[in-house]
């Protein structure tokens, strides 16, 4: 059996293209990059990096992979008005047309507004397929509502790989900055973009700072518009806030390991499983996350949304503050989870499995 294989991949700056590479290192040569096979796998997310993708499984079914199961902002970037409209009907029947038309008219707030994430859009490419897998229980039930005939298979987010980070740079790079080993260093890092709660998190840090003086917050990672760039500015001008762009993966990796505890909150949510969290995990770090359904069953103290979560957060950042052994006990926590539930040996042989079983036709 050949298995093509549809992604972007590096140097292309993807959470989707990292995945994609460590995953087709792990599967057995008969999957084949950017060449039709026997069955074809299609890694989806929401941009228009997809495109051509998107196209592809449409036209030659094979097994999508769905990093993003909201596909929305996929749609209203890479449709017309009218085709746009068309797939929202389609995916929601005629007497939502009204509201296509609304939404597309409002679409440049789509990046936060949550009606956007409230449908899905992903109805057509789900019942095209043969089958759809997802990376956690939250999102195959997306799936579910969406299409319920087709064949849904979760299968874990996989351990990215990355640079061993050696712990001396790690304390001379926070010494450099001023953050002791007794202070407290949070991280907000990745694809900045407003569901990642950035302004709240900063908001929050912003009074933590100004009634204690050991604690610090990294934002690392690429701003996702102008807009959320220029409202940063102010509070990445704060004390104790530590501010870098985009990084080298050796560079990131050290800057996550630096990190005491990761904040990673997402809402409104897309279906995704966050290759952030996971790095984090990996690295045996406490990781708030959103109280949403994709981050169930993870080790992660979560995150009410809504009008409680800054309250909440605020809180939960100050009680890992304030004992280094509540740090290390959910750091344990996490790192046993990753290396029980993220073993790439074995989240490799379930996508061979359904590869297998769409390419004999079982059910």
């Amino acid at each position: 059996m050949t298995v093509g294989f549809f992604s972007p991949m590096p140097p292309v700056r993807s959470g989707v293209a990292d995945y994609a590479f460590a995953l087709l290192g792990a599967l057995p040569e008969e999957a084949v990059l950017g060449v039709d096979g026997d069955v074809n796998l299609y890694h989806m997310g929401n941009n228009g990096l997809h495109a051509a993708i998107y196209a592809r499984a449409m036209a030659r079914p094979g097994v999508v992979v769905l990093h993003d199961v909201v596909l929305h902002h996929f749609h209203l970037g890479a449709f017309s008005r009218e085709a746009y409209i068309d797939e929202f009907v389609y995916c929601y029947g005629g007497w939502y047309r009204g509201m296509a038309e609304a939404l597309w008219d409002g679409r440049s707030r789509s990046a936060s507004d949550e009606r956007y994430f409230r449908w899905p859009m992903l109805r057509r490419l789900a019942e095209r397929s043969r089958a759809v897998i997802v990376h956690n229980a939250g999102a195959a039930e997306m799936v579910r509502r969406e299409a319920p005939e087709a064949r849904v298979e979760v299968i874990p987010h996989l351990p990215l790989p990355a640079p061993a980070v050696d712990p001396v740079d790690v304390e001379r790079w926070r010494a450099a900055r001023g953050v002791l080993p007794s202070h407290t260093l949070f991280g907000l890092m990745g694809y900045l973009r407003e569901s990642k709660r950035v302004m709240a998190v900063l908001r929050v840090f912003a009074r933590l700072r100004a009634m204690r003086g050991d604690v610090w917050l990294l934002v690392a990672g690429q701003v996702g518009s102008s807009d959320l760039e220029r409202a940063l500015e102010p509070l990445t001008g704060i004390p104790g806030v530590l501010r870098e762009a985009h990084l080298p993966e050796a560079e990131f990796q050290m800057r996550a390991a630096a990190c005491d505890v990761g904040v990673n909150l997402r809402y409104p949510g897309g279906g995704e499983s966050s290759g952030m969290t996971a790095r984090w995990l990996q690295l045996g770090r406490p990781v708030l996350v959103s109280d949403t359904p994709e981050n169930a069953g993870l080790p992660c103290p979560r995150v009410a949304t809504g009008g409680s979560e800054e309250e909440e957060l605020a809180a939960l950042m100050l009680w890992l503050a304030d004992s280094p052994v509540r740090r290390r006990e959910c750091g344990r926590a996490a790192r046993e989870w990753s290396e029980r539930e993220m073993r790439l040996p074995a989240i490799a042989e379930s996508y061979w499995r359904v590869l297998s079983a769409c390419r004999r036709g079982d059910s």
